[in-house]
């Protein structure tokens, strides 16, 4: 029978790495300490003989976020009214914490992880963020250790956007300078540096949940000074640093995705070394559509077993 008490002191000492696993599984950290909860519930009435404490202690989170994860996506599945794509701010949150939480993490990964199932979602946090092996990867998601890894494969190249043969790069180096600038110029408010990165008649297009009207802008000197405007605003709540770079359907964009919650996406042209049209989408059923993937993966930090 386990030693409750040895078993709470473990508990207490794996206690911030098992909410490192529960918040990358569920990209919540009010769902992340909700798992805890249940996990420890699991923890504490369990009879298991445990060799190795951490290891055990991962699985039991990870199931408890797995079945979250499958519960999220039947209620998203039979819900017109849903967050996109993470699950919406709870008050007991610190939101300043959590922003820095999805700073660590990368927004775009947490956007991009969302569009995974469940399960895959576990495998690639679990292999690819905390190495964990395949053969206990497998027990938790009920697959053998093939199939997980298959899982972990296709995943990856999700993520990446691999499959479309970009190498996971925003459009090539030069695209990506352009975005680099963009979102420079944006935080810088310099309105100049805005001007040198478009076309001077770039059209801007948003959707009706942008503006609360689909419209259409056309001209860098019209808009440039709306979108530093915008990105004033945003600075003021600290909320510009949300803005990352991604691949929206396979083309050079930006997500904007504070504390990991999708609010907008902007899908750029671009064509010699400037920006000729922005597509910015807000419509929740349109960003639930899209097929974003976050570029250098293998940037990505794992964290300590």
């Amino acid at each position: 029978m386990a030693d409750h008490d040895w078993l709470s002191g473990q508990f207490d000492a794996n206690r911030e790495r098992l909410r490192g696993v529960a918040y990358r599984l569920l990209g919540s950290l009010s769902d992340a300490d909700d798992a805890l909860q249940e996990a420890w519930l699991r923890v504490s009435r369990s009879d298991a003989a445990v060799e190795n404490p951490g290891g055990w202690l991962t699985t039991v989170v990870s199931r408890v976020c797995l079945d979250m994860l499958r519960s999220r996506e039947a209620r998203r599945e039979h819900s017109l009214d849903v967050a996109v794509p993470i699950a919406a701010h709870d008050q007991r949150t610190d939101p300043e914490h959590e922003a820095v939480l999805a700073d660590a993490v990368g927004v775009a990964l947490l956007v991009v992880l969302d569009t995974l199932s469940p399960i895959e979602r576990t495998v690639f946090v679990l292999h690819e963020m905390f190495a964990v092996p395949f053969d206990d990867i497998a027990r938790i998601v009920g697959k053998t250790p093939a199939a997980a890894r298959q899982m972990a494969s296709r995943a990856r190249r999700r993520v990446r956007g691999s499959a479309r043969g970009d190498g996971g790069d925003i459009g090539g180096g030069a695209q990506r300078a352009v975005v680099d600038a963009f979102v420079a110029a944006l935080r810088n408010g310099d309105l100049e540096a805005l001007l040198r990165v478009l076309d001077p008649d770039v059209v801007i297009r948003a959707d009706a949940a942008v503006s609360g009207t689909a419209t259409q802008v056309r001209g860098a000197a019209v808009w440039a000074p709306q979108a530093l405007g915008f990105a004033r605003a945003l600075r003021g709540g600290r909320a510009l640093r949300a803005v990352q770079p991604a691949l929206v359907d396979g083309a050079p964009g930006l997500v904007l995705a504070p504390r990991g919650r999708l609010m907008r996406v902007l899908k750029f042209t671009i064509a010699h070394d400037r920006v000729v049209s922005i597509d910015v989408i807000g419509d929740p059923e349109r960003l639930r559509a899209l097929e974003l993937s976050v570029p250098q993966l293998s940037t990505l930090q794992r964290e300590p077993q």
